[in-house]
């Protein structure tokens, strides 16, 4: 995180007990903070309760400063609400049910998801570990939003287990969300925009000479890193760029992953097909998705593979919130 983005949420006072439009939503408890705002849940205190719901409607409200008009984070603020007011009814997109706004902050009133994110279900919980099922039921929920997204024009930009968010304790329904970078443009030139070990080589662009590059592409990229993500707990490298060793091993050996993670050779085999260095030879998310319910099982045999390498313990160590 830069200091730039904790500056953004460290403006923004702490609103517990708060309430917003006209004391109808009242901030109950900070669910955490991001680099362009702060996520609180709150409280509906006009919703009935009975004997059978006794619990007021809960939201998830994130937080974000305005920007001034005209600005280039006043242009994300715009197209963030566009866009997700475009995405909002499909089923596995986080929900947006209102925005309001005030002379300092934007308020963005989302379904509240009391599974938290897929970080904590991954790394703090192991819901995915070894549960191929799961792995499936949840990585074609992500590409089934991501592709709804992509049919509507919208790029993501910022795929990462920390924004998607799970519907119930269980991990098995999720939501994409956070569009606070998302693009329409098919092209850009924004380089390194999103989340660092999640960029593809183009969105990088050190080694295309920052040439103009794709976010479709870019996104699928995003989605293959979120993949390893969900079946070992860890990250590949740590930037796609020929700097970076890890990564030279990765485009040297094409049995890399299956020899330094604990995955399938199928799994190495399409993992090599969504992570291709040339953007315009990726697979497509239908591809990869009857590619997904086709596999037979992500993870490797134990009489095959007993233990993690010493790479992936170190590396495994090393994830955290990006």
């Amino acid at each position: 995180m830069t200091s730039a983005r904790v500056e953004a949420s460290s403006l923004i006072p702490d609103l517990t007990h708060q309430t917003i439009d006209d004391g109808r939503l009242k901030f109950m408890q900070r669910l955490g903070a991001g680099g362009y705002g702060v996520v609180y849940r709150a409280i509906d205190t006009t919703s009935p309760c009975t004997s059978s719901n006794p619990e007021p409607k809960e939201y998830a409200v994130k937080v974000v400063q305005k920007a001034k008009p005209n600005t280039r984070s006043w242009r994300y603020q715009r197209r963030e609400i566009s866009a997700h007011n475009t995405l909002k009814d499909h089923p596995h997109i986080l929900t947006l049910h209102q925005v309001i706004e005030d002379d300092s902050y934007i308020y963005h009133v989302l379904e509240y998801c009391p599974g938290g994110d897929l970080f904590s279900a991954v790394l703090e919980r192991g819901m995915l570990m070894g549960n191929d099922e799961l792995v499936k039921k949840v990585f074609v929920q992500i590409l089934d939003a991501v592709h709804f997204c992509h049919e509507n024009g919208i790029y993501h930009r910022d795929l990462k287990l920390e924004n998607i968010m799970c519907m119930n304790d269980e991990a098995t329904e999720v939501v994409v969300g956070d569009f606070g970078i998302c693009t329409d443009a098919s092209t850009s030139n924004s380089f390194g925009c999103g989340s660092k070990c999640y960029l593809s080589p183009e969105c990088i662009g050190k080694d295309f000479n920052y040439k103009r590059y794709s976010p479709k592409t870019g996104d699928v990229w995003s989605l293959g890193i979120l993949l390893v993500s969900m079946l070992v707990g860890c990250i590949p490298w740590k930037y796609a760029s020929t700097d970076d060793q890890w990564f030279l091993n990765f485009m040297a050996h094409e049995e890399y992953l299956f020899r330094t993670l604990p995955i399938s050779r199928k799994a190495n085999t399409l993992l090599r097909r969504i992570l291709t260095f040339d953007p315009t030879i990726r697979i497509s998310i239908p591809e990869l998705r009857e590619e997904i319910l086709r596999m037979d099982t992500f993870f490797v045999d134990p009489d095959e593979f007993d233990c993690a390498s010493r790479w992936a313990q170190g590396h495994r160590a090393t994830s955290r919130r990006q």
